[in-house]
């Protein structure tokens, strides 16, 4: 009679542990879970979304040489060599970031300072055409001075959005959910205009004729024209003589791919001489090329 009850006894132990087990399993994944998206919805620090645009990027240094090794203490006051993250604070320096000398890496990055940074590294892997239209913010007086330039890139190029107020919390702490959007959004962005090679009627603009005397005999002719930064050239390749009238041909000249130029846009001019009874007419460009 004993042994009937001690059966069925054990066996209802043996079943009360492990449920136990599986249910202490199932909450133990359940809190790990919750603790990354937990993670995913809190705010960053400065080192860590340097390190995210740095990576995300893929940014590097490898086409600059250097006569010492580099450390991040060369350029920052409160960065420690040693720091895991070092390595991309020196890379940050030389792609656009324009961190300032005594950024602080554990201090927590707003949304417009996010949206400074990713934009100056944006900006130094290509050249990139950006269409003249206002998108209208409804906090704009609350974003610093400098920054909205980089805003507005940005929300052209869909990598940042306005909430239905058209509002961009621009002082708001950004979190790693927003930072992880906007780099792959930044990836996409670059991928797409890189297979979609920007036209050269895009590189120039503003493309006019200057007309000079320079003898009762002789015309200074100056092509002149703004592009996006001052890696750009352009040059005369031909005059065509016909008519009464002088063609002018000329080509944009790319920038150095191994040289860093600063974005903003500049000026540039080539010049030539035509004879005065000739009538100067700007051409049709010719073939874009860096040759210099």
């Amino acid at each position: 009679m004993r042994n009937l009850f001690k059966k069925p006894l054990m066996l209802l132990l043996f079943i009360t542990i492990f449920s136990m087990a599986i249910s202490g399993s199932v909450y133990a994944h359940k809190a790990k879970n919750d603790s990354k998206h937990d993670d995913y919805k809190s705010s960053i620090d400065v080192a860590t979304a340097v390190t995210m645009i740095v990576k995300g990027l893929n940014l590097n240094i490898d086409n600059i040489r250097f006569f010492k090794a580099p450390k991040a203490s060369d350029y920052y006051t409160k960065v420690n060599d040693n720091a895991s993250y070092a390595n991309d604070f020196i890379i940050a320096q030389f792609n656009g970031l324009e961190l300032s000398k005594d950024i602080n890496p554990s201090s927590k990055v707003t949304r417009e300072q996010f949206a400074k940074w990713l934009f100056g590294a944006l900006s130094h892997t290509g050249d990139y055409a950006w269409i003249e239209i206002f998108q209208v913010v409804s906090d704009a007086n609350k974003v610093s001075d400098g920054y909205m330039d980089s805003i507005q890139k940005l929300l052209i190029a869909k990598i940042i959005t306005t909430d239905s107020q058209q509002r961009i919390n621009p002082k708001s702490k950004v979190t790693q959910k927003e930072a992880t959007t906007m780099i792959n959004r930044t990836v996409k962005f670059i991928a797409s205009k890189k297979s979609s090679p920007i036209p050269e009627s895009q590189l120039l603009k503003d493309v006019d004729l200057i007309l000079d005397k320079e003898s009762d005999a002789v015309t200074k002719v100056t092509v002149s024209a703004t592009v996006p930064h001052p890696g750009y050239g352009i040059e005369i390749t031909g005059i065509q003589f016909t008519k009464g009238e002088a063609h002018i041909q000329y080509k944009v000249l790319l920038p150095d791919p191994n040289l860093n130029y600063i974005q903003v846009i500049s000026q540039v001019k080539a010049v030539t001489y035509i004879p005065s009874t000739y009538k100067a007419v700007l051409e049709g460009k010719s073939s874009s090329s860096f040759d210099r």
